[in-house]
């Protein structure tokens, strides 16, 4: 097929993009696992939240949004409305590389 020509190629930048079949917030977003999933399937993020620095950087690089630190400072009403909440659970409560303090950790109870 031929190359389209420029004007239609501005055109077809230009449309706007379609509305997303739903929107989701991620929580422990880690570097945005959930997210590559989420928007192949036709959704949007709406909210990100990743309290490691080195991982929300990442996150930024890989999608060019930055996802707000520690989910506990964020207050509720600051949650926009979404269909689906998603959440790398926290692990290092219950890894066996951490303490395995599980639920006796203040990050074992995130969930």
């Amino acid at each position: 097929a031929p190359a389209p020509s420029p004007a239609a190629a501005a055109a077809a930048a230009a449309s706007p993009a379609p509305p997303p079949r739903f929107r989701y917030a991620e929580l422990f977003a880690g570097v945005g696992g959930f997210r590559l999933a989420l928007d192949g399937l036709g959704g949007r993020c709406v909210f990100a939240s990743e309290i490691d620095p080195c991982a929300a950087a990442t996150y930024e690089r890989n999608f060019g949004d930055a996802p707000l630190g520690d989910i506990t400072e964020v207050p509720d009403e600051d949650l926009p409305a979404h269909d689906l909440l998603t959440a790398g659970f926290p692990c290092q409560s219950f890894s066996r590389s951490g303490e395995q303090r599980g639920l006796g950790d203040a990050r074992g109870d995130l969930f």
